[in-house]
């Protein structure tokens, strides 16, 4: 029995067993109350399906997640100009394919060029980001306001106020399918990047590096970490990142809609990383858990629909749903149920003695 209890005690006390919970939960509510919420079929050899939608849409949320995840380890903030990013980079991207035009039909430039060339304009917006929190230490938030308020202009300026629309097939694969595949391309894409990253974290010291830096900054420095770069780094890896997403919604409706593309990720990438366990304020991270966290916006977002609530609602059924997810992961929740516990126990012994 004191076997069993010890197993119980150390799955519980993972920290992705909360993430899961809170996953699982959403998909539960989800497959009692909508016909057929688990249900998969194939039709003209593409899945169709209410958790291929999940796991197709929550792609980008998953890509932009991995970068907030860094950030907020490192700096003990957000950067909220990552959805702002994403309508730079599909900007840059269509304008160099349609060289220009409003609707092309064929490339006016290489593919490989224009991604490229996205790449690097989401990957100028993270250094300027990095570089005002870690080099001019301007708080996190303050700082990528500035993005988030003039990324769009940007993007208009870029594409000179129009939707760019590139209706060319080739484009539409990292949006879509490629050949015969049934599953979204991505989705590939989201497990690219988390393999990735994983990668990186895990074969290099970065991860440390990050976690230290997030810890305790001053300290890392003494130790000789150079904490303003590692600051730096995680900002220019979350704007590429945000690049990648910026892309792949971009070739989902094959076209660069700087209005639209991104808007309100952002929100979806925080709250992935709160729901994943993660400390908002820096430190120690778990990037599976956001990436679970991920998962379970989009589940909930997809349920909600599923519900037929309306689009201009939908924040505030997520916004309630997030805040007692987020209460029943908090430390403050858990010391207040194991006092009660504790309390009950002292109670029974009590009343034990007494009879």
């Amino acid at each position: 029995m004191a076997k069993t209890g010890f197993d119980i005690r150390k799955i519980t006390g993972n920290r992705l067993f909360m993430p899961l919970v809170c996953l699982a939960a959403v998909l539960i509510v989800g497959g009692i109350f909508v016909p057929d919420f688990f249900a998969v079929s194939i039709n003209n050899n593409v899945l169709y399906g209410y958790p291929v939608d999940i796991v197709n849409r929550a792609s980008e949320v998953v890509i932009l997640a991995i970068g907030m995840t860094l950030v907020t380890a490192a700096s003990g903030g957000q950067d909220i100009s990552v959805g702002a990013v994403m309508a730079v980079a599909a900007a840059v991207c269509c304008q160099i394919l349609s060289g220009g035009e409003t609707s092309v039909n064929e490339f006016a430039n290489p593919l490989a060029l224009a991604i490229i060339a996205a790449l690097i304009a989401a990957t100028l917006c993270g250094a300027f980001n990095g570089f005002l929190v870690a080099k001019l230490n301007i708080q996190p938030m303050v700082a990528t306001l500035i993005l988030f308020t003039a990324g769009r202009g940007i993007a208009q300026l870029v594409t000179k106020g129009q939707i760019t629309y590139i209706r060319v097939e080739s484009y539409k694969v990292m949006g879509g399918f490629i050949g015969k595949c049934p599953v979204p391309t991505p989705v590939f894409f989201a497990i690219a990047a988390v393999a990735l990253a994983f990668l990186v974290l895990k074969k290099t010291a970065l991860g440390l590096y990050i976690e230290s830096v997030g810890i305790n900054g001053a300290a890392s420095r003494l130790i000789g970490l150079n904490s303003t770069m590692i600051k730096f780094l995680t900002y220019v890896i979350c704007g590429l990142l945000a690049g990648v997403a910026g892309i792949v919604a971009s070739s989902r409706i094959y076209s660069a809609d700087a209005n639209n593309i991104g808007l309100n990720l952002e929100m979806d990438a925080i709250l992935a990383v709160a729901l994943g366990g993660n400390a908002l304020g820096g430190g120690k991270f778990s990037l599976m858990g956001s990436v679970i966290g991920a998962y379970t916006i989009q589940a909930l977002t997809t349920t909600l629909y599923a519900f037929r609530v309306s689009s201009d609602r939908l924040p505030v059924y997520k916004a309630i749903v997030v805040i007692v997810i987020v209460i029943i992961q908090s430390p403050a929740f858990h010391r207040f149920m194991a006092e009660q516990k504790a309390k009950r126990a002292a109670k029974n012994q009590v009343a034990e003695g007494g009879n």
